[in-house]
């Protein structure tokens, strides 16, 4: 990186950052793909814009759970960069958006550092009042924008309108987005971390390596000071065949975001609603369950109900973790979801990674992909 403005003290280090402010993926079909997050997920589609909103070139449909807001945006010009851009990686997420108290003081400090700037602060503003948002460019064609919303009395942002007589969502029990995971070229991991941590202020927070019979991956984790926003970082590793991050960058051509993981206050549950929804986990040898307890103490939760749901525990100094993660949630072998319930546990599962790895090259070889 160059052109960094030196950092001194944590407050400096720091940009200020409250939380996710909203997620927007860029999908072939807005309609369609609101109406699977809705009914598989539970997210209730609360506002559009488009056409008659006086956009010319997309469509966007905002939906939400407790804390998760997501933007599905769609293109209606076929030349159009949102077009080129599903084109090319296919449906998955565009830009990680942060709410903030200055958009202009945190956009001008991340240039000042390196970022490479898309969009000045600018003010949007329609009868409910203003927003200013800025944009900077992150890793590969991912961007990440800064909202400030003033007094800001509407719904969402300026010019996007309340969907009318929409039809209710059954909510599944996810309340807040607790990582969003990049998979990364081989040899540039270390050259992201030091993106977030010289641009963000992020510090690396853990620090994995895994290796299978047939293949493997490095990882990193960047995290704000709160760690409320986390960044699991991950390249492939050496290996005898392709690894699932390199199948990753294969079939979405290049890095990008390769899963969201969303938190639960009860995964069971949440689990058994996806699943009765239609929604297809990774499997989990049997065997994994019958050493659990040896492997991560007593837990409150029924290891029966785990078994049968195919979902993993891990344990740290801290406490436990709970997590599964979704099959691929479209036609390419890319993006997928995780679910994850934190009891203490401050960690990623990297005791569970070698599980992971595992189911994803049975689903690999499936595909012939490993």
């Amino acid at each position: 990186m160059t052109n960094m403005e030196p950092l001194r003290s944590e407050q400096d280090i720091c940009l200020r950052l409250k939380g996710f402010d909203y997620i927007d993926l860029y999908v072939g079909n807005s309609v369609q793909a609101s109406h699977f997050y809705r009914t598989a997920f539970g997210f209730r589609p609360l506002f559009y814009a488009g056409l008659e909103t006086g956009l010319r070139d997309r469509q966007s449909l905002v939906l939400q759970q407790s804390g998760i807001r997501l933007m599905l945006t769609s293109p209606l010009d076929p030349d159009s960069k949102i077009a080129e851009h599903i084109g090319k990686h296919g449906d998955g997420v565009k830009d990680i958006a942060f709410e903030v108290d200055d958009a202009e003081e945190v956009f001008e400090k991340a240039v000042r550092r390196g970022a490479r700037p898309l969009l000045e602060p600018t003010v949007l503003e329609d009868e409910n009042g203003l927003v200013i948002k800025a944009t900077i460019a992150a890793c590969a064609d991912i961007i990440h924008s800064f909202v400030q919303r003033y007094d800001y009395c509407g719904g969402f942002l300026p010019n996007f309108r309340l969907i009318e007589g929409r039809v209710p969502a059954r909510e599944s029990g996810l309340v807040s987005v607790d990582h969003i995971a990049f998979g990364v070229e081989p040899g540039t991991l270390n050259e992201w971390v030091e993106f977030y941590g010289n641009v963000f202020g992020f510090h690396q927070s853990s620090h994995t390596d895994i290796l299978t019979e047939y293949s493997g991956m490095n990882s990193k984790v960047v995290q704000n000071s709160t760690g409320e926003i986390k960044f699991p970082l991950v390249e492939p590793g050496q290996g005898k065949r392709r690894s699932q991050v390199e199948e990753f960058l294969e079939f979405h051509r290049g890095p990008g975001a390769q899963h969201i993981a969303f938190l639960t206050n009860d995964i069971v549950a949440t689990v058994r609603s996806l699943r009765a929804n239609g929604i297809e986990f990774l499997k989990t040898p049997d065997s994994y369950y019958d050493v659990l307890e040896e492997r991560v103490g007593k837990i409150d939760i029924d290891v029966s109900a785990l078994r049968e749901l195919d979902i993993l525990v891990d344990r740290d100094e801290w406490g436990y973790l709970t997590q599964i993660f979704t099959k691929a949630v479209q036609n390419r072998p890319t993006f997928f979801l995780e679910i994850i319930q934190r009891e203490g546990a401050r960690g990623f599962g990297a005791g569970n990674i070698m599980a992971l790895f595992q189911a994803v090259e049975r689903e690999q070889a499936v595909r012939g992909n490993l």
